[in-house]
């Protein structure tokens, strides 16, 4: 067997190299470990197209949220519908497959309470609704929420909406008779425009242009920012100032997912989507002005609607809903007090 010897200088020179190698590949694990870090993503989806409140929402929040998180993780926006209908990312938040989304009407498909906010003209105005939120949706609705694997961080907003069609002005309810009316992905919706006399239908909101170019749909109702951030104007002749609903927008986790998360960023997801909410508010708010005033300039007809005939047509809905949903009464009571 062949024995090397190297002098003292020569072992101390190999130790180092050693030593030096070692550490550049200690530095370079860590390095890579961090890439890791900075590369979770959380994928917060909506069904809004561009300049809809809801991308505008979705975008203030991630850029709030990613400048705190500071490459902890990073909160990236699918819109227009990427990661699926309404109903399709409710089901993914359950198990877990994306992390974050902005439902709206689609949740009282998954607790009857939400159905308050289909309540007709219920809400009166963003104030009123800051209330409603404060003494009936945290208390009373959001703990149901969690029984079904899905937590709300914040109450933001959808808006006020209004009835589009071809066929002709909607005044009154009895307009509303044989019309061919796509609704959201929500009973309660449905009921109320069947009482109304139109012929509502669920439909996902990517579909809705190309029912209503072919006239698949006859109308629809949403907010301006829905109808013009989507074009829907352009295939539509009437615009009814109805009103009839305010929707609340919930950004919405799944609870298997959420709770994977380090309590740090947990936390900072939590905060920054409460703070977000005067931004969205303030947004909304610019909306109803700005984008009526584009709406009428795009050409298409605008008209006021007989308000009180509606609130009139409304009463069965309220009966129907406090009879039928366990606990929904004393909420409505307590919502509709709130507003005087």
């Amino acid at each position: 067997m062949t024995t090397f010897k190297f002098s003292a200088p020569a072992i101390a020179a190999r130790l180092r190299l050693i030593s030096s190698t070692s550490l550049i590949a200690a530095t370079a694990a860590l390095a890579l470990q961090g890439a890791a870090q900075a590369q979770v993503e959380i994928k917060l989806g909506h069904v809004g197209e561009p300049g809809s409140l809801f991308q505008l929402s979705a975008d203030e929040y991630a850029k709030r949220v990613n400048a705190k998180l500071a490459g902890k993780a990073k909160v990236v926006v699918y819109g227009s519908s990427q990661l699926g209908g309404d109903k399709e990312m409710i089901q993914k938040l359950k198990l877990g497959t994306i992390d974050m989304a902005v439902p709206s009407t689609v949740m009282t498909s998954e607790v009857d309470l939400f159905g308050i906010f289909e309540m007709p003209y219920i809400v009166k105005d963003r104030a009123h609704m800051i209330r409603i939120e404060k003494d009936v949706f945290w208390p009373s609705i959001a703990p149901e929420t969690e029984k079904k694997g899905l937590k709300v961080l914040a109450v933001w907003e959808n808006g006020y909406r209004h009835i589009t069609n071809n066929k002709k002005p909607i005044k009154g309810p009895d307009d509303l008779k044989g019309i061919k009316l796509r609704v959201p992905e929500g009973k309660w919706r449905v009921k109320m425009f069947q009482d109304y006399g139109a012929n509502p239908s669920p439909m996902k909101f990517s579909e809705l242009f190309t029912a209503l170019q072919t006239g698949v749909m006859d109308g629809q109702e949403n907010p301006f920012t829905q109808i013009y951030s989507a074009k829907l104007h352009e295939v539509q002749k009437f615009l009814s100032l109805s009103g009839h609903v305010y929707t609340p927008a919930y950004l919405t986790v799944g609870s298997r997912r959420y709770n994977t998360l380090p309590a740090d960023v947990r936390k900072v997801l939590e905060d920054t989507a409460r703070e977000t909410q005067a931004f969205v508010h303030a947004t909304a708010a610019k909306d109803d002005t700005d984008l009526l005033a584009k709406l009428k300039q795009s050409g298409i007809q605008v008209n006021e609607v007989d308000k009180d005939a509606f609130i009139a047509a409304s009463k069965a809905i309220y009966e129907e809903f406090g009879k039928d949903v366990a606990g929904a009464k004393p909420l409505i009571d307590k919502a509709v007090a709130l507003g005087k």
